[in-house]
């Protein structure tokens, strides 16, 4: 799979510049088309608030002005969008939808092949809908995930990747979805935390067998395993990206959403919560 077609998410935090300026240097480098995505989230419609509060024109008067301020920050996100296609040559559109966040990104994520969007910063949440984006987008889209942390400027992800792999469903869907960013990679490591713990204990060598499939993609990688007596598997990760100069993690995203409400696993909230780099997860 070619990555021809990518989805990034763009809002109102202080870290949308920089998710839009790594998600063109992906559709540059990719050859893809690039739409941005902008949830209109301040709900409900004013002529709703003028049912709900008859003859009250103060309140209709406030929140006319809330929309109409957040409608010019959307102008302003836009116009920045149209020149970062227009810059670096990239074919691209735009997307305004009025709806809930997360659900929204989850839905026009599944017509592209690579959905972008933040991590959630804690002190910047817009709203508790657009709170559960990454997680939404994950577990609801059945498209690879690319989050990129709030905090940070990444100019460019997949020079140097490090693949989380365990013998897992979610772990294969994440390598096969990342397959065009590894073959692109200058450097490749495919590393196994703990291979003798737990459910998913692969017979043989840690991580040999999808190093080998993925040498038959022209992926130049390395198989490592790492023990971590005394941390957990995410802070073991955390510590080989900082230490390794890694500039993308993949792994699989653990969990599962029931009636809209998303249950994450142990390793997969933590690296959401403090990730470092840009990750990419598959579910």
């Amino acid at each position: 799979m070619a990555l021809k077609d990518l989805l990034v998410h763009l809002d109102n935090g202080p870290a949308n510049g920089h998710r839009l300026e790594l998600a063109a240097t992906l559709a540059r480098r990719h050859g893809a088309h690039l739409t941005g995505l902008y949830v209109f989230d301040l709900i409900p419609s004013i002529e709703a608030v003028a049912r709900g509060f008859p003859d009250q024109v103060q309140y209709l008067e406030r929140y006319a002005q809330l929309r109409k301020d957040s409608l010019d920050r959307s102008s302003r996100i836009e116009a920045q969008f149209r020149d970062c296609l227009r810059r670096d040559g990239i074919q691209g559109e735009w997307r305004f939808i009025e709806s809930l966040p997360a659900e929204t990104v989850a839905l026009h994520a599944r017509y592209a092949d690579l959905a972008i969007v933040g991590q959630i910063d804690p002190d910047h949440i817009p709203s508790k809908n657009a709170g559960r984006i990454p997680e939404e987008a994950l577990y609801g889209s059945g498209r690879p995930v690319l989050i990129v942390p709030y905090a940070g400027r990444f100019q460019s992800a997949g020079d140097h990747v490090l693949v989380a792999w365990k013998a897992t469903r979610e772990a294969a869907r994440a390598v096969n979805d990342a397959l065009p960013l590894l073959q692109s990679a200058k450097k490749v490591t495919i590393v196994t935390v703990n291979p003798d713990k737990g459910e998913d204990v692969e017979p043989g060598i840690p991580a040999a067998d999808i190093a080998l499939h993925l040498a038959h993609h022209g992926v130049k990688v390395e198989a490592a395993a790492t023990y971590a007596e005394d941390i957990g598997a995410a802070d073991a990760l955390l510590n080989l990206v900082s230490d390794s100069g890694v500039d993308l993690l993949v792994m699989g995203g653990y969990g599962h959403s029931r009636m809209r409400e998303i249950a994450l696993g142990g390793v997969t909230r933590q690296i959401l919560q403090q990730m470092t780099v840009p990750v990419l997860m598959a579910h």
